[in-house]
């Protein structure tokens, strides 16, 4: 078995970057999302203010009502509980107040944050997840967001409350008894060094603990998401000890993390308390002297108090901020990272109507996870407007990718590749992306209902035009017999379809698309004769006045083309019609014979 403990260890490129901001001051990185509701952060910053000084003024009521216990005057009593209630009723308005604002601005920020993360991870090219598991990627817009949200949502406003509490504490504290106060800051030390000593430690473990959580999505998500393969090939088993080493290593790094923020906590909490017990022991002393009143060191005991539990609350935030600074940092690396195909900041504009004009121009190509293998190399050939191309050769001869060339989901690393005289490199890729339709070999279905998938490349598209595209891709009787028809679910990836039924729902998308460059890379592979020979007219019809590029193992496809291109090793071989390369030998003759027998590909 594979040793899975290495696999989410990342680059050491990306540890260097990482180890310059394993601070909390990665979480300003979440400014730019929380200024446009700066008037909301305003308001919740003020209450969360309100609520420290208020807290501030209760000891100071306490005092007055323990220093006049010997007043004659009842009023006077009665005044200073009243003002206590009164305050006590503020400090609870105030911090649900805090509460209802924080939480709003938190879940509302987490929200755009995740937002951004997935228009930027879905414009990303194909070569963007050759390094990176679909599963990490939705372990960062969920566990990580979920980390921030703790952060904004409470954590940040109970560190400031907390925060204000200490300061504004040590401030009265002084007030109240000048001596006292200067004892207990003896005891800062003490309790400070533990915690830059085990946060250093802290702020590592936070880090590892996410990344073994995002290696358990992605072993997760990639071994359901192909189940029945799982499952055909009896590897529940190893797939069970592989989720299992990744969990266990997870929670391995998540308890040591625990371990290390559990002991900073004891530590932080007994020296702050047995510092406090000494001095408020020294205190008492003082009002035996008649140095202080009863009322004064009680007050100063209640600050010292508060001053402690605004530490020990500190310490204990300060592990919450550090895990949500590396979620941070993890979100930024996304939302940063440069996709290798990006689009020119002036684009060209195709002239209209597009003619669907297409040209290699001496493209080299390689796949950036297989630098040293050449996937195209030195391919050129031109395309006319209305002409259909096939391509033909064997397996890994570069077929498919000259249609992912085309789409522009890589760029080559020399030569030009030109859309009616235009290279695509000037242009926007969303903008000529809309006059291509394509069928893949493996066509992509959503957990949507067959008309949504449909209408997937044209979502304005009518019922009516919806149906007839489904029925000239000869898809509309199993839609309909489906128990909603049009309407009814497919399920995740299709579940609920045969393989030549999701062929002929992809075959429906690209007729709708009516795009005037088709692209079918195996269209009609998953088809039994009878549906073949349907959907064949229906792309004959469809191909009439297109560009149409097929990669295709079938006869019938490939006689019926204007022209066959050969490919090999990524190289164009040969050119030309079925009977003048079957005439010359070579490569597509032996594939001839080989491969296509009564118009059915041998398989």
């Amino acid at each position: 078995m594979t040793d899975t403990t290495t696999q989410p260890v990342p680059p050491a490129s990306a540890t260097k970057e990482r180890e310059k901001s394993k601070k909390i001051g990665a979480l300003g990185a979440l400014f730019p999302f929380i200024t446009p509701y700066w008037k909301l952060a305003i308001a919740a910053i003020c209450a969360l203010v309100g609520t420290a000084i208020i807290s501030l003024t209760l000891p100071l009521a306490v005092r007055r009502v323990i220093d006049n216990f010997g007043s004659t005057d009842p009023g006077i009593l009665d005044s200073y509980f009243l003002a206590a209630i009164g305050i006590a009723g503020l400090l609870a308005i105030g911090t649900g107040l805090r509460y209802a604002l924080v939480t709003r601005l938190g879940e509302r920020v987490v929200a755009d944050i995740r937002k951004a993360v997935f228009d930027r991870v879905i414009g990303m090219s194909p070569s963007f997840y050759e390094n990176i598991m679909t599963g990490e990627v939705l372990s960062r817009i969920t566990t990580d967001t979920t980390l921030i949200l703790s952060v904004v949502g409470s954590s940040v406003s109970i560190a400031l409350r907390n925060l204000l509490i200490f300061i504004g504490g040590l401030v009265l504290m002084m007030l109240t008894s000048a001596k006292l106060t200067l004892m207990v800051l003896l005891i800062v030390p003490a309790v400070v060094v533990p915690i830059l000593v085990l946060g250093r430690r802290l702020r590592g473990l936070s880090r590892e603990n996410q990344d073994w959580i995002a290696a358990s999505s992605g072993r997760a998500s990639e071994q359901l998401s192909a189940v029945q393969t799982v499952q055909a090939f009896t590897h529940e088993t190893a797939s069970r000890a592989m989720f299992s080493d990744v969990t266990e290593a997870s929670y391995g790094a998540a308890r040591r993390r625990i371990t290390t923020r559990s002991a900073m906590t004891v530590i932080v909490i007994f020296l702050t308390f047995a510092g406090i017990v000494g001095v408020l022991w020294i205190g008492a002393n003082d009002v035996r002297a008649g140095v202080m009143t009863a009322g004064a060191l009680i007050q100063f005991v209640i600050y010292a108090v508060m001053v402690a539990g605004g530490v020990a609350a500190l310490s204990e935030i300060i592990g919450e901020l550090q895990r949500a600074a590396g979620a941070t940092e993890r979100l930024v690396e996304l939302l940063r990272r440069r996709d290798d195909v990006q689009d020119v900041a002036n684009p060209a504009q195709l002239a209209t109507p597009v003619q669907g004009q297409i040209s290699f121009e001496n493209v080299q190509f390689s796949y950036p996870a297989r630098p040293a293998t050449n996937a195209l190399d030195g391919v050129r050939f031109d395309v006319q407007p209305g002409e259909t191309i096939a391509f033909v050769g064997p397996s890994g001869a570069g077929k498919t990718t000259v249609f992912q060339m085309l789409l522009r989901f890589y760029d080559p690393q020399s030569g030009a590749i030109k859309l009616d005289g235009m290279d695509v490199a000037g242009l926007e890729r969303e903008a000529f992306r809309k006059h291509i339709a394509l069928v893949p070999q493996d066509p992509m279905i959503f957990a949507t209902s067959a008309a949504e998938n449909i209408a997937f490349g044209r979502p304005d598209a009518t019922r009516a035009e919806i149906e007839a595209a489904a029925r000239a891709a000869a898809a509309h009787d199993f839609i309909t017999a489906l128990p909603q028809g049009y309407d009814s679910p497919l399920g995740e990836r299709g579940v609920m379809l045969s393989g030549g039924q999701k062929q002929r729902i992809a075959i429906a998308r690209a007729i709708l698309r009516d795009a005037p460059v088709l692209l079918l890379d195996e269209a009609t592979s998953a088809l039994d004769a009878e549906s073949e020979r349907a959907v064949q007219d229906a792309v004959d019809a469809l191909s009439e006045g297109r560009t149409t590029l097929i990669v295709a193992h079938r006869l019938a496809t490939v006689k019926k083309a204007d022209r066959i291109v050969v490919l090999d090793q990524g190289r164009v071989v040969a050119q030309g019609s079925h009977d003048a390369l079957v005439a010359e030998g070579g490569l597509y003759a032996r594939l001839a014979r080989l491969q296509f027998t009564d118009g059915i590909a041998a398989e």
